[in-house]
Order: C-alpha cells, then sequence, then structure tokens
C-alpha cells in the first residue's frame, strides 16, 4: 500500500511539472456540453474526492493545482463555496511514457581505391537513419460538473511534454501557467453569457 501512495506520489509530482520542456507550450483542447446553460452558474467547489487525491491525502503539488484553479474561476466571477455550489471542479492529472520513432533518408560516402587509377574515389551511398526518442508525456483535465444534474458542461485538457526539473519555484510556475492556458478557453463568466472570442 505504501508503494503504491509513494508511486502516485511521484507520478503526480511528475505530471506537476508539466509541459516544461516543450517550449511552445502545451497542446489545449476543450469541450462544452452545448445544452449547459452557463449564465445560471454563480459559485463552484472542489469535487471530493478530487481526481489527483483519490489516495485520501493532498500534495504540494496538488494544492497548487487547486490553488491555480480556483484563481482563475474567481477572476471570472465565480465565488468559491464548498456548501451546495452550482459547479463541481475536479482535476486529474496523468503521465505515461512515449516513443517517438523517425527515420530520415541520409547520405553516406565510402572510399573506394582503384588500382587501375592508382587513387582513391569517394562514393556516395543512400541508407536510413532511424531515431528514437523516449519521453514522458502528462496530460492535466480540469472538469467542471454541474452540480445539480451531475452533468459534465465544460472539459479544459493540456497535452505536453513533461520536465525532468526539480526546483519548486518552476513546478509553480509552469502549473500556473498551464492552467491559465486552459482557462484562456473558457469563454464564460458567472451569471452572464459567453464573452465574445
Amino acid at each position: 500500500m505504501k508503494a503504491f501512495r509513494v508511486s502516485t506520489w511521484v507520478v503526480g509530482l511528475a505530471v506537476a511539472l508539466l509541459l516544461a520542456g516543450c517550449a511552445t507550450g502545451p497542446r489545449i483542447s476543450t469541450e462544452a456540453d452545448p445544452e449547459a446553460d452557463f449564465s445560471r452558474y454563480r459559485s463552484f467547489g472542489f469535487y471530493s474526492p478530487l481526481a489527483i487525491e483519490k489516495e485520501g491525502y493532498s500534495s504540494a503539488a496538488s494544492e497548487r493545482m487547486k490553488a491555480a484553479a480556483r484563481a482563475q474561476m474567481e477572476a471570472r466571477g465565480y465565488v468559491f463555496t464548498s456548501e451546495q455550489p452550482d459547479l463541481w471542479l475536479n482535476i486529474n492529472a496523468y503521465a505515461q511514457q512515449r516513443t517517438d520513432v523517425s527515420s530520415m533518408p541520409t547520405v553516406d560516402y565510402a572510399y573506394y581505391y582503384s588500382y587501375r587509377a592508382r587513387g582513391y574515389y569517394v562514393v556516395p551511398y543512400w541508407r536510413d537513419r532511424t531515431d528514437v526518442y523516449r519521453y514522458t508525456e502528462g496530460t492535466l483535465n480540469v472538469d467542471l460538473v454541474d452540480a445539480a444534474r451531475n452533468r459534465l458542461v465544460w472539459e479544459g485538457i493540456a497535452v505536453g511534454r513533461v520536465s525532468r526539473g526539480k526546483d519548486p519555484a518552476e513546478r509553480n510556475a509552469r502549473i500556473d501557467s498551464t492552467m491559465a492556458e486552459i482557462f484562456a478557453e473558457y469563454p464564460y463568466r458567472a451569471g452572464s453569457v459567453p464573452a465574445p472570442q
């Protein structure tokens, strides 16, 4: 059981360093329920148990993700409450190993000695060069669930490469920026129609 908790913590920490290796930032995708009336949502709370805390305890990374998500929601006029919110906010993060294999034709040269010409000649020849890259890909999901209907109404997903850095300040900055990029695709404010895009 202890080994499982440690592995869960390690995965959480790895994903907390989300997407640091990718200079262009994470790939963001979102989806909204077309039947949801976002103008009636004014409050939010965290889903329990939060997907990133399914073992029943929090970590520095999960606390930072919650703080970043809360700041984004409050910046849009939503009020945090743990008592009967309009929206449940859930966060999930995971990492998985990926392998990219690429082949590219390349030219090499061989040297050939000609006895007749009494000299060396350079002879080009073609071959395929294969490169294998292994890396860790992290995914961060933010779900907003209509509490009254128990229905997912909006989901934001960030996917990108995970860095190997261990600096807590850098990790926190990356969590904040990734959460901001996810919520940049959320066009709603508390109690209003979608903001113009």
